[in-house]
């Protein structure tokens, strides 16, 4: 008897419980004005979330441009790299011919013209080098300076559209 008793307590407590949500829901109108606002906001997000997307699609674009564009440039400048070392293999090779001759006793003019024109190519090829890693910088800080400068942009949109 005491477990019907107790749940009949429940059973009552459960009901003034609902009956209370009902009297605090709005009334008919209120749920229609209610349901039209959310409906609104819906649309609102929905709206927010495809301008997003859009936004995120153009930010890979510039992305992927801006990769191809840095892969590009690493390239050019491995090479640079490449033939400077390639120069620079030579000038050494050069230098031991020249000092072997100064050994021997003999001296060869045209190991010193080699000689020469290997160290002009590798002052041309470190020259070329030095130029692509300035230009590879250069690029990554123009990169970096354009994204401040949209994220400024945009800030500056949000909070003139704020006010």
């Amino acid at each position: 008897m005491s477990q019907i008793d107790e749940l009949q307590a429940r059973i009552t407590a459960a009901l003034d419980r609902i009956a209370q949500g009902l009297e605090d829901r709005p009334t008919a109108a209120g749920d229609l004005e209610y349901l039209g606002k959310l409906h609104e906001q819906i649309e609102d997000e929905r709206l927010a979330n495809a301008q997003l997307q859009e936004r995120i699609k153009a930010l890979h674009s510039k992305l992927d441009a801006a990769e191809g564009a840095q892969v590009e440039s690493l390239r050019k400048l491995d090479a640079d790299l490449q033939s400077l070392r390639k120069a620079n293999q030579q000038l050494r090779d050069n230098n031991q011919a020249l000092r072997d001759a100064n050994v021997a006793g003999v001296a060869e003019p045209h190991l010193i013209n080699k000689s020469m024109m290997a160290e002009l190519e590798g002052l041309r090829a470190a020259r070329t080098a030095d130029r692509g890693e300035v230009e590879a910088v250069l690029g990554a800080l123009g990169q970096v300076i354009a994204e401040a400068d949209a994220e400024t942009d945009q800030n500056d949109k949000t909070e003139t559209s704020d006010a």
